[in-house]
């Protein structure tokens, strides 16, 4: 056995690994989160820790959406799933949101993903409550939650492509590989419709403030603050 493969940081990457296929969402989730965290600290690859963890394909998780996906979840979407290396697909038939990605990846942003739209919603809310109430039309008030929504989003997702710059999910390595398993599932699921988004009009004030009041949402408070099940490892 080579020093490699008896050090404590791989064994407690394997173990975090076996936990990350656990049927508990959110255990999954938070040891997939660990595990990357910890490949990227050390600087390791799949290919570093054993050969059967080295990835084959890539896998798919199915959430439930809306036929119709709005402008800014079409953005928040596409922001978490660049920052996970992840691919995303909407069937507006029957208005489920499929995440498509390799290993440890997948459960993190899906986990991620849902985590955001709860927050972001609920700020919104929070802001239409305050400043919705003086208006006399719907049309007027639902340009006001538009515009939030879309400063919100840009918001996050800046902070999400600035995690990634810092703490890349993929080793250098193993880029070409996972786009490679993920560009052949996306094949095998057949023609996919592209969404384009049209251009809106937009309350300035409320789109800076949707900006300046998502800084306070913690982009990966979803997993690092519920409570940890994974405490033993994390101490061994």
């Amino acid at each position: 056995m080579s020093i490699l493969e008896s050090s404590p940081i791989i064994d407690k990457i394997r173990k975090l690994l076996a936990l990350a296929n656990s049927s508990n969402e959110h255990e999954a989730a938070l040891a997939a989160a660990h595990a990357q965290r910890l490949l990227s600290a050390h600087n390791l690859a799949m290919a570093d820790i054993e050969t059967q963890c080295r990835p084959e394909k890539a896998d798919q998780i199915e959430t439930a959406s809306s036929k119709k996906l709005p402008k800014w979840l079409r953005q928040l979407v596409a922001g978490v799933g660049s920052a996970f290396d992840c691919q995303t697909i909407h069937h507006p038939g029957n208005g489920k949101l499929t995440f498509v990605g390799v290993g440890a990846d997948l459960q993190v942003a899906v986990y991620t993903f849902t985590y955001l739209e709860k927050a972001v919603r609920r700020i919104c809310s929070q802001y239409m409550k305050v400043h919705a109430h003086s208006l006399s039309s719907s049309r007027q008030r639902e340009l006001l939650r538009h515009s939030y929504y879309l400063g919100a989003v840009s918001t996050i997702n800046r902070m999400l492509a600035s995690q990634k710059r810092e703490t890349p999910v993929t080793p250098g390595a193993m880029v070409p590989v996972k786009e490679g398993l993920i560009k052949r599932a996306m094949n095998e699921m057949g023609s996919l419709r592209t969404v384009h988004s049209r251009r809106s009009y937009i309350s300035g004030e409320a789109y800076a403030r949707g900006e300046l009041d998502a800084r306070n949402v913690g982009i990966n408070k979803g997993i690092t603050n519920a409570q940890n099940p994974l405490k033993q490892l994390e101490e061994c």
